[in-house]
């Protein structure tokens, strides 16, 4: 009787979440519509392109389960490098460039190279949907306004107060800019109707509106306009192929991967962070990644990457499996071929609402003040990444904050205790901890307040050091040859050295070698006797602290 109600309320389960992800598929439609569009004209080829290459991250690579959530399509990232590859050797060397990526993608998730990219900084990841958010969000204002981006992030924001000025002169700009207004405020607000009206996607509610604003007499707006998917295929032929005895086509073919797989899979770690279910397979994802650039190359289309506001909505939209990214490249194909009528009614600044919603998730504002409570220089990581990406590229900004972390990093394990005294006739100097050239500086002046207390006798003690790198061995070795030299005696003790006997050293300047207790070996006697005191072979052994609980702890239920 248990069992069968559990199979009920899985098979309820797997119902809803259908539903749940059907509806799903409908908003990362909406959203990914204009992107596909926006990304080609950027990129400076046909907009049916970059439809055909969101087919193909919906239909291709949605289908293999290397993630659940995240989606793929024709990603902003790449519109600048795609501009220009296509500026120097042309549209039709595009396809071959892309298939080749793809074919490497797939050799690089074969020899499991795809799970490096796991090794990320939570703060390099927000700092990375931050930068992609703000440059959305200030990208998609002019589309919302009937008008055209000036181009980069910095031009854009620039061009803002020229932007208002021309929507407050213009009835239709003004009434275009109301339809993006009132999809941004819907988008916030229509989840809290009560009711099954509350579980309508918000993204079809402001395009319904859209178009019956738009269907009005006197309103003429901007909506979109697709040309023939069939007719925009380019398949690269002999001459193309011929092409990769090129340099410049291999240089790209290099760029291309590299970029596109970074992206994707920088992409993952930060949908990942996103939800709560299965996680992404990155060496899977990495092969599906490569399977949809094949398929997009040998169509001449363009590469495909995880895309994150695309894979943002489908997470906020409540999708629970793969089948919502999956069936997002056939609402795209079937509109695109069947509908595109239908799409000629939508209002371009409905749909830009819609990406400057998802742009404001992506930024992530309550995110700054929240890590700069909980770690400052992380907070410094996020910030920084997000900069560079808004000022440059996003896989320079990438780039830069895990530097940027990696500093951070070797910073704080890199922390040596110095403390200096003069007892009697003698400067002693006592260190611990990691002694890198990252804090040569201290350690230089210690040595250098040491040899000008006037003390006829010099004792360095780094037999607590852990770690002690060249540098630092360099400059003690040469400070105490130096001072030999001068007439001091200089006794030193390195890392490892027995100390001697009385020397009244602090506990903690001494490393830690008193040997572990060995268990006792029981006696047939004691093992009749009951159960030894002492651990198994097999027990889990952990570390014990001892120090006292803070106030606040002490009073957890948890700790009795």
């Amino acid at each position: 009787m248990v069992s069968g109600a559990k199979g009920g309320g899985g098979k309820g389960g797997a119902r809803g979440d259908v539903v749940t992800d059907i509806t799903a598929s409908l908003v990362v439609f909406l959203v990914a519509l204009p992107l596909c569009i926006g990304v080609a004209v950027a990129s400076g080829v046909p907009a049916e392109l970059g439809i055909i290459s969101g087919v193909i991250g919906g239909l291709v690579v949605g289908a293999v389960r290397g993630s659940t959530l995240q989606v793929s399509g024709p990603a902003a990232g790449l519109a600048a490098l795609v501009a220009e590859t296509v500026a120097e050797v042309g549209v039709a060397m595009l396809g071959v460039i892309v298939l080749f990526a793809g074919i490497l993608q797939i050799i690089l998730g074969l020899v499991r190279l795809g799970r490096m990219f796991q090794a990320i900084s939570v703060a390099v990841v927000q700092g990375m949907l931050a930068g992609i958010g703000v440059p959305l969000m200030f990208s998609q204002a002019y589309p919302m306004a009937d008008a055209k981006a000036p181009g980069t992030p910095i031009e854009n924001m620039a061009g803002i107060p020229g932007l208002l000025t021309g929507i407050l002169t213009d009835p239709q700009a003004l009434i275009a800019t109301l339809l993006g207004v009132v999809t941004i405020v819907l988008s916030f607000v229509w989840k809290k109707v009560p009711g099954p009206a509350g579980k309508i996607p918000a993204a079809l509610v402001a395009v319904g509106i859209g178009v019956l604003v738009a269907a009005l007499p006197g309103v003429d707006v901007k909506t979109l306009q697709v040309g023939n998917l069939l007719n925009s295929v380019d398949v690269p032929g002999a001459g193309q192929f011929a092409g990769l005895a090129d340099g410049t086509i291999i240089t790209a073919i290099l760029t291309f991967t590299v970029i596109a797989s970074a992206e994707s899979l920088f992409t993952a770690a930060a949908v990942d962070r996103m939800h709560s279910g299965p996680r992404t397979r990155y060496n899977t994802e990495l092969i599906a990644q490569g399977a949809g650039n094949t398929v997009a190359g040998l169509l001449g289309a363009l590469p495909i990457t995880a895309v994150v506001a695309r894979s943002s909505a489908n997470v906020q939209a409540g999708a629970k499996t793969r089948l919502s990214r999956t069936l997002h490249g056939l609402w795209l194909l079937a509109f695109a071929l069947l509908l595109p009528q239908v799409l000629a009614l939508i209002p371009i600044s409905v749909l830009a609402g819609v990406l400057v919603h998802s742009g404001w998730k992506l930024f992530g504002p309550a995110e700054f003040p929240k890590m700069w409570r909980q770690d400052r220089g992380e907070f410094a990581v996020m910030t920084m990444t997000m900069l560079v990406i808004v000022a440059t590229a996003l896989l320079e900004g990438v780039l830069f904050g895990l530097a940027a972390g990696i500093v951070l990093a070797a910073l704080r394990m890199s922390q040596t205790v110095i403390r200096q005294h003069v007892e009697q006739d003698t400067a002693k100097v006592v260190m611990a901890g990691n002694a890198t050239f990252l804090r040569l500086p201290k350690v230089i002046d210690a040595l250098e307040a040491a040899a000008a207390s006037g003390k006829p006798r010099i004792r360095l003690d780094l037999t607590g050091v852990t770690h002690l790198d060249h540098a630092c061995r360099n400059q003690v070795e040469e400070f105490t040859a130096q001072q030999r030299g001068l007439g001091l005696r200089v006794e030193l003790l390195m890392p490892g050295e027995a100390k001697p006997a009385g020397s009244g050293t602090p506990a903690f300047e001494a490393p830690a070698t008193a040997p572990l207790p060995r268990r006792p070996v029981p006696t047939a006697q004691e093992e009749a006797a009951g159960p030894s005191p002492w651990p198994t072979a097999d027990a889990e052994w952990f570390y014990l602290d001892t120090r006292p609980l803070p106030e606040e702890q002490a009073r957890s239920p948890l700790v009795g």
